[in-house]
C-alpha cells in the first residue's frame, strides 16, 4: 500500500505572480502529513498540481513514481478533497457517488459504506444541492474514501464540521495513516494540526520554510524550555552556565533552561551528583511557533485594536 508523493522543484506563475517557487518535499506513508502557510502562501495552488489540475511553470509530482494524469482509474489510487461544493446541486449524495464509482469500476456496494463511515446514510436520497457545509463536507471527504486510496489529499477537511465531526476527522485520518497510507492535509487550525498531524510542511510565498515533525518545530522555538526543580538550585545553575546553558530563574524558584534537552540536563546533574525532582518540557503551541516562522511571509496583516 505504501505510496510516495515526491514534489520536485515546483513552480507557478500567474503572469506577474509567483504563486508557487522552487518547492521540493516528499510526503511519507503511515503518518499523517500537515499542510500549512498563511493565506496566499500557495497551499491550495500546491495541491491543485498534484492532482494535475493546474499544469506547473516548472518542476513536477509523482504519485508513486507516476504524474496523477497517467495514473488508471485514479480514484482507487489517490483520493481528494479540495472543494466539498464541487458537486452537481441536482444530484443526490447517493448518485453523486454512484457515478464516481461507476467511472473507476469501484463496486456500487462501496457508496453504501462510505455512506455510512461520513454519517449520510439518512440523508443519501437528499439532493446535495440542499446539504449545509458540515453535510457537504462529509460527501466530499466520502468521494475521497471512495475507491479505499493509499494516497489522501485533503484541503481544510474540518472546514464548517461540529466538534463531533472534528474528532470523527482527526481519528480517521489517524487510523488511515495508521494502517500504511499517506494523508496530507492542509488547514489553518493550528490547535487541530498539532492534534492530528505528526509531520508538518510549513511554505510561506511559494516557499518551503519547514519540513519536520511537530515536536521539532516547537522545541525548536528559542521561547520553549525546560523546567527544573531540584533541591540545590545554585549548584544546578553554576553546572548549567558552566557547560554554555542558558537558564533563568523563575519566580517559585525552579529553574527556565533555554535551548537543550531533559535528556542532557539529566546526564549533566548525574554527572555533578545532583538530585532533579522535576524536568518538564514547556514547549510552545505549535500556533506560537507557526506564528514565529511565518512573520515574515504573512501577507495580509490586521492592525490593533482601537
Amino acid at each position: 500500500m505504501a505510496q510516495v508523493i515526491e514534489v520536485r522543484n515546483l513552480s507557478k506563475r500567474y503572469g506577474d505572480k509567483v504563486a508557487v517557487d522552487g518547492l521540493s518535499f516528499t510526503v511519507r506513508p503511515g503518518r499523517v502529513t500537515g499542510f500549512l502557510g498563511p493565506n496566499g502562501a500557495g497551499k491550495t495552488t500546491t495541491m491543485r498540481m498534484m492532482l494535475d489540475l493546474d499544469r506547473p511553470t516548472t518542476g513536477q509530482v509523482l504519485i508513486d513514481g507516476s504524474r496523477y494524469r497517467r495514473l488508471a482509474e485514479p480514484l482507487r489510487r489517490v483520493g481528494a478533497l479540495l472543494d466539498a461544493n464541487a458537486v452537481h446541486g441536482g444530484r443526490s449524495a447517493h448518485d453523486h457517488l454512484l457515478w464516481l464509482a461507476q467511472s473507476n469500476r469501484i463496486p456500487s456496494t462501496r457508496v453504501r459504506e462510505v455512506l455510512e463511515l461520513t454519517g449520510l446514510e439518512s440523508v443519501a436520497g437528499r439532493r446535495a444541492g440542499g446539504f449545509s457545509l458540515g453535510m457537504a463536507q462529509r460527501l466530499g471527504i466520502a468521494a475521497a474514501l471512495l475507491g479505499d486510496p493509499p494516497v489522501l489529499l485533503l484541503d481544510e477537511p474540518v472546514n464548517g464540521l461540529d466538534p463531533e465531526g472534528v474528532l470523527w476527522i482527526r481519528t480517521l485520518m489517524k487510523g488511515l495513516a495508521a494502517e500504511g497510507r499517506t494523508v496530507f492535509v492542509s488547514s489553518h487550525l493550528m490547535s487541530e494540526t498539532a492534534l492530528a498531524a505528526e509531520h508538518l510542511i510549513v511554505i510561506g510565498r511559494g516557499r518551503l520554510l519547514a519540513d519536520t515533525t511537530v515536536r521539532d518545530l516547537v522545541e525548536a522555538d528559542p521561547r520553549s524550555y525546560v523546567r527544573i526543580r531540584t533541591p540545590e538550585p545554585e549548584r544546578m545553575h553554576t553546572a548549567l552556565t558552566h557547560s554554555g546553558i542558558r537558564v533563568r530563574e523563575a519566580p517559585d524558584g525552579a529553574l527556565e533552561v533555554y535551548g537543550t534537552e531533559t535528556g542532557k540536563i539529566g546526564e549533566l546533574a548525574a554527572a555533578a551528583g545532583l538530585a532533579v525532582h522535576e524536568a518538564s518540557a514547556q514547549p510552545v503551541s505549535l500556533e506560537e511557533a507557526f506564528m514565529r516562522l511565518t512573520e515574515d511571509v504573512v501577507d495580509h496583516r490586521a492592525g490593533g485594536r482601537r
